[in-house]
């Protein structure tokens, strides 16, 4: 295959990211991994994402419709949801630091307390335990009952069935042992990496590595073979030099294709949406550096609390913070360049983007 071109490649992953909508439950199937982030402004990450991808979706519906689909909550290269066969194939996890005597007799007593009520809420186990509180990892106080929980459900032990007003609620769960000799887990690895090239591909080489990297905390068990794997990738994938820079895809997918023509088309992304996660590779399609500013001091932001990467065709040619004020949307929007207001096409294609959101937001 000719070598694309760095224009061939963006316009690729605008449209191999951003296809055809589908159903809820074949685009968590589809995807695998979706990021999550609680933070709404206007709506959280997962929501924001997903409404691109699926036909009618409105803010909410994945937590909805959580407890019929095939999706759990867990960790993947971030924390969020996955679906069924993924979730899976990273457990049981293994090779984990070891509990003490005290925190396995706490978690084997919330285990039967959970399995004999079937499901429970955070604070019902807390309030029949009241282990107390321990030092968290950003350095404040949570409670005990809260962390050993999360412990307990990174290993395995519980699912999140649901939540409630945004807490999580658990059961118990068995994982199933996953085959342990050479081959299956190998294969086991690179289906993990499939899934990530599919989510974030075209990919430069230094993302690829640093995505499979990132299975460390998937699979704890596996984490000696990601060196492997990543040169296992790096043999199967397409790729190419681009400028001084080597990029990876699928190795059935042409990035050069006329299919991945630019629609007139405005989206207004997630800050952890597949087409904006990797900072340097929308630095390298678009020539700024987009950054995340929710945790930045004020004064100290240049885009905005929870700025939405503004995409007119395949250019990211500015931003967008969204408020709701008294049920109507008030956006306010920054530009690289001159905004294109003179564009009849781009207009008409943000009032449509801009209506598209009232719906999702179901103002």
């Amino acid at each position: 295959m000719p070598t694309p071109t760095l224009d061939d490649l963006r316009r690729y992953a605008v449209a191999r990211t951003l296809g055809p909508p589908m159903t809820l439950g074949r685009a968590i199937a589809t995807l695998g991994f979706v990021q999550a982030d609680p933070i709404r402004a206007p709506a959280r990450a997962q929501d924001l994402t997903l409404r691109h991808r699926v036909a009618g979706y409105v803010a909410g519906d994945l937590e909805r419709r959580y407890a019929r689909l095939d999706v759990h909550e867990d960790f993947f290269v971030n924390y969020g949801f996955l679906s069924g066969p993924l979730w899976a194939s990273m457990h049981p996890r293994r090779k984990l630091a070891p509990w003490d005597a005290a925190t396995r007799r706490r978690a084997r007593a919330v285990l039967a307390f959970v399995a004999e009520r079937g499901r429970a809420h955070p604070r019902e186990v807390d309030a029949h335990f009241a282990h107390g509180s321990v030092t968290n990892y950003w350095g404040g106080s949570s409670s005990a009952t809260t962390h050993l929980l999360d412990g307990m459900h990174y290993r395995g032990l519980l699912r999140v069935v649901r939540r409630d007003n945004g807490i999580r609620v658990y059961a118990p769960h068995v994982h199933v042992p996953q085959a342990r000799h050479p081959a299956a887990r190998r294969a086991r690895i690179d289906a993990l990496v499939d899934v990530i090239v599919h989510n974030y591909a075209p990919l430069p080489a230094i993302t690829l590595s640093s995505l499979i990297r990132r299975l460390r905390g998937a699979v704890p068990q596996h984490r000696d073979e990601l060196g492997a794997a990543i040169e296992r990738a790096k043999a199967r994938l397409a790729h190419g030099r681009i400028d001084g820079r080597d990029w990876y895809w699928p190795a059935d997918e042409d990035p050069r294709s006329a299919d991945h023509e630019a629609r007139d088309t405005v989206r207004l992304l997630a800050p952890f949406d597949p087409i904006a996660w990797d900072r340097l590779r929308f630095e390298l399609f678009w020539g700024w550096a987009y950054r995340f500013e929710a945790y930045t001091p004020a004064p100290q932001r240049k885009l905005g609390y929870y700025a939405l990467p503004l995409v007119w065709r395949d250019r990211a040619i500015g931003w967008a913070n969204i408020a709701v004020e008294r049920g109507r949307l008030r956006p306010t929007f920054g530009h690289i360049d001159r905004k294109p207001a003179s564009d009849p096409l781009f207009k008409r294609a943000l009032e449509t983007e801009l209506a598209e959101m009232r719906r999702f937001l179901a103002l």
